[in-house]
């Protein structure tokens, strides 16, 4: 297991909260997703043979934040 903590710009809410934990809490390989809003991050913790960390910010930037 991997865990990554990403910097994503654009959350405010607890609807950005649903959107970011929901989304990449569906991918195949992701084990956690944790977010925090005031810091304005992600933490992810994943099996990276399933997942890769750019799919897992492809993810994020679909549903309209930008990891930075």
């Amino acid at each position: 297991m991997e865990k990554v903590t990403l910097n994503v710009q654009g959350m405010s809410c607890d609807h950005c909260v649903k959107a970011v934990k929901g989304s990449v809490g569906t991918l195949n390989g992701v084990s956690s997703v944790e977010v925090n809003l005031k810091a304005n991050t992600v933490e992810v913790e994943f099996n990276n043979q399933e997942v890769t960390l750019d799919k897992i910010k492809e993810t994020i930037d679909d549903q309209g934040y930008d990891v930075v």
